[in-house]
């Protein structure tokens, strides 16, 4: 089994979520979200990086997926959540985790089916597919679905590379 920790990057409430799968399906482990009340940035990274730090420590995952920093209207909020997503990639690496980040459309893709899904549609999915007895907060689902997102990717690039190893077995 593969431990997969999925973050939602942001500098107000960070999401994270835990699952492990073992190519076919994924189980859950925990999810909740890093609250952070501290005015100054540096307060508020610190917040973010050694509530992080301590997760990784306690869960140990192996491979960590986070969400791409993607800029609708306001730069100021894509800085912002550039930042919370760099304190949450150096906690996770101090701990020599790989970090593979996707897209919000190619989380929801993965998940819901459609890359412009609504919040709610993503926790819904998570509920369903991790067979949880409700829903999660918003941004723990969102994490849980970036670590599920990772898990399909993962297993199917697997495939390929066994596909592509019998393929030149068979023509040598």
């Amino acid at each position: 089994m593969i431990r997969i920790l999925g973050i939602d990057p942001g500098s107000r409430i960070t999401g994270y979520g835990i699952v492990d799968t073992d190519g076919r399906r994924s189980v859950y482990v925990t999810s909740g979200c890093v609250r952070v009340y501290d005015e100054n940035i540096g307060d508020k990274l610190k917040t973010i990086f050694d509530a992080i730090f301590e997760l990784v420590q306690d869960t140990t995952p192996h491979e960590l997926a986070i969400e791409k920093v993607f800029m609708h209207r306001n730069a100021d909020s894509a800085l912002k959540l550039g930042q919370a997503r760099g304190a949450a990639i150096c906690a996770a690496t101090q701990h020599a985790i790989p970090v593979c980040e996707y897209s919000p459309t190619q989380i929801k893709q993965s998940v819901v089916g459609k890359g412009n899904a609504a919040k709610t549609q993503v926790q819904h999915m998570v509920r369903v597919l991790l067979n949880l007895p409700g829903s999660p907060q918003a941004d723990a689902a969102d994490a849980l679905a970036a670590a599920l997102c990772h898990a399909n990717t993962r297993n199917t690039l697997n495939q390929m590379q066994g596909v592509r190893g019998m393929a030149r077995g068979r023509f040598r």
